[in-house]
């Protein structure tokens, strides 16, 4: 009898161990699924980089660093560049704690429409915006066309083009990220520490200072520093204001040197992309270990009580903030519009100057234009459909399946974003030429190379907009979904997705949406019929022709308008479904 039941306890004992041991070995294989791929297409281009550029004819060595760095316009371009950069980062800052405080906490009105116009510089292409601004405050814009009306004879009274233009058109283009922290944060401080300052007998002022600015400063410090790392990453910005007036920073020099072909040109691109890599990585470090103590003041629930009065003030703080808005988020856009309807460029907007033979050329004359319009679309919606499927994917294994491994993959897939676009092109052009000895899979030089460009660097925006969703889902749920019955993709198709919709859609409009309007990356693995919307604006303003490029803007700009709205009503349809 003894010996049945320890028999029967010992097969149940190596039952539990046989599935144990067969759990180990699924999450071991599930592992290195997810390992052998961000190894492949995160990290090695960026171990290629490096590479070469410390790889010379006579084997390893710093050569490049040497030549590189003895060259003038190398620090030059830094200088431009940790200016641009920032000097932008300062303007965002003032601009963004500003707004966020009226918007906040005081009971300015309209404070919707506030933060629309506000997002608006952040939610169009920078290059776009920057168009808008040549046509608004350029040598022949309307501003100093004005002036000159104005005063008579030819006045100019501020020129965009220069050193100075891409510092403004750079702080008025990132603020909206200072912005967004910095609200966040303010909603979140709790109202009764100010009280009590005020109740023991504290100014406005020094509530400020003491109070709101200290617990306020992890939001504005991590969003000033998203503004310095957006800088550095910039492209457009300087290609359009800078290139013509022979100012180079960093990210431009790099296209420079790889579309110059010369004898070491990649090896001299090599370096300068690592210098870049190396400043926006200690940027993003920074920003990640400030956020972090952001999150862990962020323990209160938002209040978004009005807590400070403007009083007869408020009319004319209203006013003013009408007037920066109008300024910097419609007037260049309208600007930029009204060039693309003239005959000529500088002729003035009058009826008997206006034409739709512009957009007429652009959308069905120029075949270049349809490719890129096509190319884009098939790009955006293909790298939107892998990235939703590998992103949600990769956060449902790693939340529930937490580790070391899985955290520093993610780590990994950050990465491309994390460093500049010009970066990450220049790695995908040296890995995909060859990417084993002796390998040639054909895919550079065609679309598909940007293809996979764009799901390296965007698929981070959908894994951590899955991962909200995923975690707003306890485990509970899909446990009871599993015990009443419902097998893997009855549990997936009826239960999780619908909750995961929302983040899952959130993330494929984002990758989907700055896919669509990517310049950097493609600006440089761009080869004749791959062409996408970006280069052909960029082409056609390098070639002058600028009524063709402000009428294409003009469409690019409906069309993402179009696009938030549309994404903004399902969401909201959405919601209500769920809610029901």
């Amino acid at each position: 009898m003894a010996t049945n039941w320890q028999t029967a306890v010992s097969e149940r004992q190596m039952g539990e161990r046989r599935k144990f041991a067969a759990s180990l070995s699924l999450d071991k294989a599930a592992t290195w699924i997810v390992l052998v791929p961000v190894a492949f297409f995160f990290v090695y281009p960026l171990w290629k980089l490096i590479a070469l550029s410390v790889q010379t004819e006579a084997g390893l060595g710093l050569r490049y660093f040497a030549e590189v760095l003895a060259n003038a316009r190398t620090w030059e371009a830094v200088g431009h560049t940790i200016t641009a950069a920032g000097l932008s980062t300062l303007i965002s800052i003032g601009l963004g704690v500003s707004l966020a405080w009226l918007c906040a906490y005081t009971d300015i009105r309209g404070k919707a429409a506030i933060h629309a116009l506000a997002l608006l510089p952040l939610l169009i292409p920078s290059y776009v915006m920057t168009l808008a601004w040549t046509q608004l405050a350029g040598p022949q814009g309307v501003l100093n066309r004005a002036a000159s009306w104005l005063a008579g004879g030819p006045v100019e009274l501020w020129n965009v083009y220069g050193l100075d233009g891409i510092v403004v058109v750079m702080g008025l283009t990132h603020y909206p990220l200072v912005y967004m922290l910095t609200l966040s944060v303010l909603y979140r401080i709790p109202k009764e520490l100010e009280w009590a300052a005020h109740s023991s007998g504290a100014s406005a002022r020094t509530v400020f200072a003491r109070v709101t600015l200290p617990l306020a400063l992890p939001g504005i410090a991590g969003g000033g520093l998203l503004a310095f790392i957006s800088g550095l990453d910039n492209f457009g910005i300087p290609a359009f204001l800078g290139i013509p007036e022979n100012i180079a920073v960093l990210s431009t020099l790099i296209y420079e040197e790889v579309i110059g072909f010369g004898p070491s040109a990649f090896a001299r691109a090599a370096v300068l992309s690592v210098l870049l890599g190396v400043i926006a990585l200690a940027g993003t470090g920074l920003q990640w270990g400030l956020l972090r103590k952001s999150r862990v003041d962020q323990t209160s629930a938002e209040d978004k009580s009005i807590r400070r009065s403007l009083g007869k003030h408020r009319l004319a703080v209203e006013i003013a903030v009408g007037g920066f808005l109008l300024v910097t988020s419609v007037l260049p856009l309208l600007s930029m519009a009204a060039n693309a309807f003239v005959k000529a460029y500088g002729l003035p907007f009058v009826p008997e100057n206006l034409t739709w033979k512009h957009f007429a050329f652009v959308l069905f004359d120029h075949a270049g234009t349809r490719g890129a319009i096509g190319n884009s679309l098939m790009l955006a919606s293909m790298a939107g459909v892998l990235c939703v499927v590998a992103g949600t994917l990769f956060a449902y294994w790693r939340i529930h399946k937490p580790s070391a491994a899985g955290k520093a993959m993610e780590g990994a897939v950050a990465l491309p974003y994390a460093l500049p676009g010009m970066v990450l092109g220049l790695a995908m052009i040296l890995t995909w030429i060859e990417p084993i000895p002796g390998w040639q899979p054909g895919v550079y030089g065609t679309v598909w190379l940007i293809l996979i460009a764009y799901v390296t660097r965007f698929l981070i925006l959908q894994v951590k907009s899955s991962t909200v969703s995923i975690m707003q889902v306890g485990k509970e749920v899909e446990e009871a979904a599993r015990i009443n019955g419902g097998r893997f993709w009855t549990r997936w198709r009826r239960i999780l997705l619908p909750l995961y919709a929302p983040g899952m859609a959130t993330g494929l409009f984002l990758v989907f949406l700055t896919a669509f309007t990517e310049l950097t990356i493609s600006s440089l693995l761009w080869t004749s019929g791959s062409e996408t919307i970006g280069v052909v604006i960029f082409s056609f303003e390098q070639a002058g022709s600028t009524t063709y490029s402000t009428a294409l803007s003009t469409v690019i700009v409906v069309a993402i308008l179009l696009a938030l709205s549309a994404g903004s009503l399902w969401k909201r349809y959405w919601q209500r479904r769920i809610e029901r």
